[in-house]
């Protein structure tokens, strides 16, 4: 990347940073949509939202926002009292974590939102301070599932039936089930005679989400999108229950602009806002080609662009030289395991440098990544952009991907918050309090539908541990992250075993997997001894291999030099 292009990057965010909080809700229909009465100011639009209504959106993180509505909403409930009583359905973590303004959050007011589902909680910081304080009723149900929940309402449907997450905490039978505030919340998922789970969600009547563009018909067009994520579905869910759709778009473009993705005859209100963004500080009037399915920018470049801007927002950790370890032992065990062309999910956090790894080693080309935004090909974009890809092949709906997932899923490289004896992990539950609650997100669906199974963790939380000459030492163990029982299961170990899945356990110091005989530690990194550094230091109860000891792998895969991975399976 060229000096002047990373400049005028950095003042994109910049600008974005300067204006964040800047709006007007009742910004003016342009004059050539003047004598169309579907295009609305974003106050005149709010005003359509009845009191009471089941409110749906779209968006994955920084993707596809539509702040103008979520303000103009707002600032009427607090001038009018209405509307009021709100249910909103969110499938992805489309919150500011209390931080960035304009975001879903600025519905998190008492009285104007009562009930919210959705599957990722952890950015809603308001919502989860009205649940604490008993205002909000906040239920949560799998991304996945949550999903093909808005496509069958779209379809006429009622219901989705599965077996996901089986023994983990959404199972009614061993956890609490849908509710997480208050517990005595009504229940969204039962057990049929046959024991599947089938769940359910109220009925949607309003639709509100951004897009790229409106012709002055009316006429909706996704061209130039980073994902479609809910749009469809929830835009066709809510007319087929005989509510309402609301859409705001960053340009007013000529019919034929491009294919139609909702004729004007399916949509009630246009809101024209000039600062409606592509992704988080990138407005649709100045996309960018690289997240879109006609970049023909360099993925290298692409992805320097996305690194500035999460550098520069402080959404991303960041990485230390032993984070590279984890990730070349995690890419080693992979790389043994997997054949060419498996179906491969990568999920945040660790799992990105695991990613990052295949990538620079080639083996990235000898798979097909699969994201559960909808979004395939390309290289996965991390931190604001999660959901979106630099250089994507296709982009589909989140719920035609997750239909994808559960038809073949070979690998999924996720995160892990607690790991335990049994095998099962927490990634849902960081404390007391729906204020430490963050979700399964898409999780419990991706366990569910893998094959194998690569759970990334730091041995311990804030540990510190070193590198040195190839090896490695640690300096302070931390707090636990292995330990005798999680918090919560997210994931359930037994229930893996029975279904025949693989799981491997994978830390900066060595790796785990789940046996018959229990947590076996069968890889360490050199430097480590059990004896001294692992077992006194680690609750969880573990086994060591028939062997009697496990694999040391290379300094290389400690200093990267000479590091190699290739598929060993064919």
């Amino acid at each position: 990347m060229n000096l002047l292009t990373k400049a005028q990057v950095i003042w994109q965010v910049v600008w974005w940073r300067i204006l964040w909080d800047k709006h007007n809700s009742k910004y003016p229909v342009p004059a050539r949509c003047r004598k169309n009465p579907k295009f609305m100011t974003p106050w005149d639009a709010a005003g359509l939202i009845p009191d009471g209504a089941v409110m749906a959106t779209s968006g994955l993180g920084g993707n596809q926002p539509c702040q103008i509505m979520y303000w103009a909403i707002r600032e009427r409930f607090q001038s009018e009292g209405h509307p009021k009583g709100l249910t909103v359905i969110s499938v992805g973590g489309q919150g500011g974590r209390g931080k960035i303004p304009g975001s879903l959050e600025e519905l998190g007011v008492e009285g104007l939102l009562t009930r919210m589902f959705t599957g990722h909680a952890e950015t809603f910081k308001a919502q989860l301070k009205l649940a604490d304080a008993g205002k909000l009723e906040l239920q949560i149900i799998p991304q996945g599932t949550l999903t093909l929940l808005l496509k069958a309402q779209a379809e006429g449907r009622e219901y989705v039936e599965n077996d996901t997450g089986i023994g983990t905490f959404i199972d009614p039978r061993t956890g609490r089930g849908t509710p997480l505030m208050p517990p005595d919340a009504p229940q969204w998922v039962e057990i049929t005679p046959e024991g599947r789970f089938r769940w359910r969600i109220p009925p949607i009547d309003t639709a509100v989400f951004s897009a790229p563009a409106a012709d002055p018909k009316g006429n909706i067009y996704m061209k130039n999108h980073s994902v479609l994520a809910e749009s469809w579905e929830i835009a066709n869910a809510a007319r087929r229950n005989g509510g309402r759709v609301i859409v705001n778009v960053g340009l007013i473009v000529d019919e034929g602009y491009d294919k139609v993705f909702l004729p004007a005859d399916q949509v009630d209100a246009v809101v024209y806002w000039p600062r409606t963004y592509q992704v988080i500080t990138i407005p649709h009037k100045r996309y960018w080609k690289c997240l879109t399915l006609d970049s023909d920018l360099p993925v290298e470049e692409g992805l320097a662009r996305v690194k500035i801007v999460n550098d520069f927002l402080g959404v991303t950790p960041k990485r230390k030289p032993i984070d590279s370890v984890l990730a070349r032992m995690a890419a080693r065990v992979f790389a043994r395991n997997a054949r060419p062309g498996d179906y491969v999910d990568i999920g945040v956090g660790l799992p990105e440098e695991v990613s990052r790894v295949l990538s620079e080693t080639g083996v990235m080309k000898q798979i097909t990544m699969v994201n559960e935004s909808g979004v395939f090909g390309g290289m996965a974009a991390p931190g604001v952009f999660f959901g979106s890809a630099v250089n994507p092949k296709e982009i589909v709906s989140s719920a035609t991907a997750f239909e994808r997932i559960y038809q073949r899923l070979d690998w999924s490289i996720l995160g892990a918050l607690e790991i335990d004896a049994q095998g099962n992990v927490n990634v849902s539950k960081r404390g007391e309090g729906a204020i430490n609650y963050v979700g399964p997100g898409g999780f419990i669906d991706l366990t569910r539908c893998s094959k194998y199974l690569i759970f990334c963790a730091a041995w311990g939380e804030k540990a510190r541990i070193e590198m040195n000459d190839g090896a490695v030492r640690i300096l302070d163990h931390g707090k636990p992250k292995f330990v005798k029982q999680v918090d919560e299961i997210t994931f359930n170990g037994q229930e893996a075993l029975r279904q025949g899945k693989k799981v491997f356990y994978v830390t900066h110091i060595g790796a785990f997997r789940l046996t018959e005989r229990g947590m076996e530690l069968f890889m360490v990194a050199p430097g480590i001894d059990v004896e001294r550094d692992i077992r006194p230091n680690c609750p969880m109860p573990f086994v060591l291999p028939e062997s009697g000891a496990p694999e040391v792998v290379g300094p290389e895969v400690v200093s990267g030099k000479g590091f190699i991975c290739r598929l060993e399976q064919t």
